[in-house]
């Protein structure tokens, strides 16, 4: 058996140690030298419960926005910018969503750490009233932490861009030309390194700041979920980093995920649209967008609550504006099951596990950058990749009259851009295609059904930059510790 190394963890702990044990939950939080939390508990929800409450301890303010925007009650603290946020949530029906689905998706099992999670923001929220941004967001629900996930993926998605387009009225093509942030990831097994150790690198680039920024910490619980790496301020998971057998990275993948379809309005109902010349009315309803209209954040606040029309088509969140009826359709808006799915790759002791995780196709979007400790390397361009009518232009508005165009399906995972232990011994990805993810005779093909699976974003660029690193990085062996 190859052992399995990251970058080394060393654990310095400080005298702090946060214990508390209740009816429900027995938790300690252990800071290291640089204030990372290393959460032990009895059990998973234990160790949620704990990681919630770090993350309100070190940054309750940015728990809060994450909170405040998945129940689309942002503009109650950033005024008009929060309100757009809201406005989105709203239309894109995320609330809608969980509740429709969440007794039947989320397991028994993992609706125990959300209860846990939000009766840690509660608690502490109760413990520091004068923290609390908005009353009216209280008390935390387990659902809110779902829809956080659910705003996340769509906003990495690029739904702000989208929703932007069609209610500005310019009903533009769709374009995912990022030109990268730096992120970038690579494993390496014993067919290429010297020492025939299996090496990761986590390297994704997120803001300094804010909703998007990440958050490292350490849980580790007696059930077996023991995975140090990063999450959001908010969420309830590792979103990746490594546990004791395996680790991953994720990258951002700029497949084309968001269609933009134009309606046609049926001439003799009003809010009407046609498929396939059967006339279908427009759901309609209000967005209730709560806005903090003071000017000073420390100011009293100043809340005017106002009313915004809606709609919802068969292809999904739609706009009405003077050039017509438009809808916009992404996965994000169609599952809960992300967070679910990082618990799960986060307890996964091996490959097969994680791929069994993988199928669950929750997180529609990110590219995974794969290594564990049986020497097994592995990428793919994650993601929910739906399935298109090839007869149309899916870079453009794309007609919503017909059923054609109203896709339902996603390939599976077993069909999607993946590498798994090339020969070379290496595979990469640094914000660019997948179709250059490793050496030349291993990368995957670009056949036509899959085609507009993987955008190039960064063209040779992201090789450069990742070879780059090959040669930079000063490897140092390590190993996670569950035990103090």
């Amino acid at each position: 058996m190859k052992k399995f190394f990251t970058a080394s963890l060393v654990l310095f702990f400080s005298s702090f140690l946060f214990s508390q044990t209740t009816s429900k939950y027995n938790v300690e939080i252990v800071r290291d030298s640089f204030g990372v939390p290393h959460i032990f508990g009895k059990t998973d929800a234990d160790c949620a419960y704990g990681l919630i409450y770090a993350e309100c301890e070190d940054d309750f303010n940015t728990v809060q926005w994450g909170l405040l925007a998945a129940k689309g009650m942002l503009g109650r603290t950033l005024g008009i910018d929060g309100a757009r946020i809201d406005y989105a949530v709203q239309l894109m029906r995320i609330e809608k969503t969980i509740n429709e689905h969440y007794e039947k998706d989320v397991s028994p099992q993992f609706k125990k750490l959300l209860e846990a999670a939000a009766d840690a923001g509660n608690l502490y929220a109760k413990q520091h009233p004068d923290k609390v941004l908005a009353k009216k967001a209280l008390p935390v629900r387990p659902q809110d932490f779902i829809g956080g996930y659910m705003l996340a993926m769509a906003l990495m998605t690029g739904v702000d861009g989208a929703l932007g387009s069609v209610v500005n009225g310019t009903a533009p093509e769709v374009s995912f030309t990022d030109k990268g942030r730096g992120s970038n990831a690579m494993a390496m097994n014993s067919k290429i390194t010297a020492d025939g150790n299996v090496y990761l690198d986590v390297n994704s680039h997120q803001p300094l700041e804010g909703p998007l920024s990440w958050y490292e910490a350490h849980v580790c619980s007696e059930e077996g979920w023991n995975m140090y790496g990063s999450t959001f301020h908010g969420g309830i998971t590792i979103f990746h980093g490594v546990n004791e057998n395996l680790g991953w990275a994720h990258t951002t993948n700029g497949f084309d995920a968001i269609d933009v379809f134009q309606l046609q309005p049926d001439p003799k109902k009003k809010n009407h649209y046609l498929i396939d010349g059967v006339s279908n009315k427009l759901e309609t309803g209000h967005a209730k967008l709560a806005v903090n209209l003071a000017k000073h954040p420390d100011k009293k606040k100043f809340i005017l609550t106002i009313g915004k029309k809606i709609w919802w088509s068969k292809y999904g969140a739609t706009v009405v504006n003077k050039k017509g009826m438009f809808a916009v359709r992404l996965a994000s808006n169609m599952t809960i099951k992300a967070p679910e799915q990082w618990y799960q790759m986060d307890k996964a002791k091996n490959y097969t596990e994680f791929r069994h995780a993988l199928d669950m196709q929750g997180i529609v979007n990110q590219n995974i950058t794969y290594a564990d400790k049986n020497d097994t390397i592995f990428f793919i361009s994650n993601g929910a990749f739906p399935k298109r009518d090839e007869a149309y232009d899916w870079t453009t508005t794309v007609p919503g009259n017909t059923s054609k165009t109203l896709w339902t399906e996603f390939f599976p995972e077993s069909s999607i851009p993946q590498v798994l232990n090339p020969e070379c011994g290496y595979v990469f990805n640094a914000n660019n295609t997948c179709f250059r993810s490793t050496c030349a005779n291993s990368n995957p093909l670009c056949t036509k059904n899959i085609a507009t699976m993987c955008m190039d974003t960064t063209c040779g660029f992201g090789l450069q930059r990742a070879l780059l690193r090959l040669q930079q990085y000063q490897w140092r062996t390590g190993k996670i510790i569950c035990h103090r």
